[in-house]
């Protein structure tokens, strides 16, 4: 494990899309923390109310950028229309929504978090003892 833990953060806009109506520009901040170096966090800013908050397999990310990826509630593919695009799809029991977003920008992010975790050594990063204590009763009477 791994004590010099670091927070990438990166914003970008990602554009809702709905069936007949134009697409509605979404502020979004992707954030990768090596406390947990499986995963992105995307958090969509959803007005005054505040975010909502994603959190995915960064693997995912990576193979959304190039062919159809998911088959959770998260789903990434390039967009046909359009090579500069991917699109992020998500379900959840209260809906449905899809974004189209740069992907371009989405490989920069990516590739800002494998400066900092490769590929293949997020094992490294991670805290199995305290993992466990988490998941554990202190208790155990």
């Amino acid at each position: 494990m791994r004590n010099d833990h670091v927070t990438l953060r990166s914003t970008a806009v990602f554009d809702l899309l709905a069936p007949r109506t134009p697409p509605v520009p979404v502020k979004v901040e992707l954030r990768y923390d090596t406390r947990d170096p499986y995963a992105v966090v995307a958090a969509f800013r959803t007005g005054r109310a505040g975010w909502v908050e994603w959190v995915y397999a960064r693997d995912l990310l990576a193979d959304g950028l190039l062919a159809d990826a998911g088959d959770g509630d998260v789903r990434i593919r390039p967009s046909v229309e359009d090579p500069e695009s991917v699109l992020i799809e998500l379900n959840s029991p209260s809906g449905h929504a899809m974004f189209e977003a740069s992907a371009q920008e989405l490989a920069d992010f990516l590739d800002r978090t494998y400066d900092v975790v490769l590929p293949g050594n997020e094992h490294l990063w991670v805290d199995v003892d305290t993992a466990l204590t988490h998941l554990i009763p202190n208790d155990l009477s």
